[in-house]
């Protein structure tokens, strides 16, 4: 009993720590403890996890319905949460009952830790169907993860992302759906994009990017096409209103656009 008494209370002086290491704001312990939402529900969820843990039947929803109306912050009592957990702001999270956060784990305003419905919810009771977020991960403003997946090791998530599919470790994902932009390497933590070939993209369709990017591929050949003109008088119009879609078309996916073979000028 006093051992895990103790095991506790380190617990408590851990997250203590985790707001001081990571929110610019915070100025001391004292002024953490007494201000912070993101604080205070995660140690009344420490509690009412116990609680659930053993088996005590309502008490503990309780305790959670009362840290959502003083914090705005929802933490089903069974999410199974690591130490150095921070919540920045935390108005609007929601965590579900099957979630598993790992050590060291961050998330700001609006985030969900949800589920991915499906027509007969009733065959989802008593199974995984919340995500997992191992060591490490920061989840930014209003991301959306959604369904049994994993979020590997000091993964990031981008603001708004909404993601269904597993993310690999040391990696960003951003968008809606969400895909793979960014990977960093453990050792160094160089950092690089992800281009649209890479093994590490999560296969998640997104139609509007594939107009795009078809788009942008047609005005390529349109305009390799042209550059292969004489370069008559009515040729330099087209090549230059081809030349500016080019450029908007590049700025837009991100991919550097090819030099026209003609002078519009």
């Amino acid at each position: 009993m006093g051992r895990n008494l103790r095991r506790f209370l380190r617990t408590l002086r851990e997250d203590v720590q985790a707001v001081i290491d990571r929110d610019p704001a915070a100025r001391s312990g004292f002024e953490v403890i007494l201000t912070t939402p993101g604080l205070h529900a995660i140690w009344i969820h420490r509690v009412s996890h116990v609680l659930f843990s053993n088996g005590i039947p309502i008490l503990p929803r309780l305790i959670a319905h009362f840290a959502r109306f003083v914090t705005g912050i929802e933490i089903h009592p069974g999410a199974r949460i690591g130490r150095g957990f921070f919540i920045d702001h935390g108005m609007g999270v929601v965590i579900g009952e099957t979630a598993e956060i790992g050590n060291n784990v961050t998330i700001y305003q609006g985030v969900t830790l949800g589920i991915y419905h499906t027509s007969n919810v009733t065959q989802l009771r008593g199974t995984k169907r919340h995500p997992t977020l191992r060591d490490g991960v920061t989840v930014t403003v209003g991301a959306k993860i959604l369904g049994a997946i994993t979020v590997g090791e000091h993964a990031i998530v981008g603001a708004g992302s909404v993601v269904t599919k597993d993310v690999p470790a040391h990696t960003t994902v951003v968008g809606i759906p969400g895909r793979v932009v960014v990977e960093r390497d453990p050792t160094t933590g160089l950092a690089r994009r992800v281009d649209r070939a890479s093994p590490w993209s999560v296969d998640l369709p997104d139609p509007i990017l594939e107009v795009i990017r078809c788009l942008h591929e047609k005005v390529m050949e349109l305009d390799e096409r042209i550059s292969a003109l004489d370069g008559g008088a009515g040729s330099q119009d087209l090549v230059r209103e081809i030349g500016d879609l080019r450029d908007q078309m590049s700025r837009l996916v991100g991919v550097p656009g090819h030099s026209s073979g003609l002078d519009p000028r």
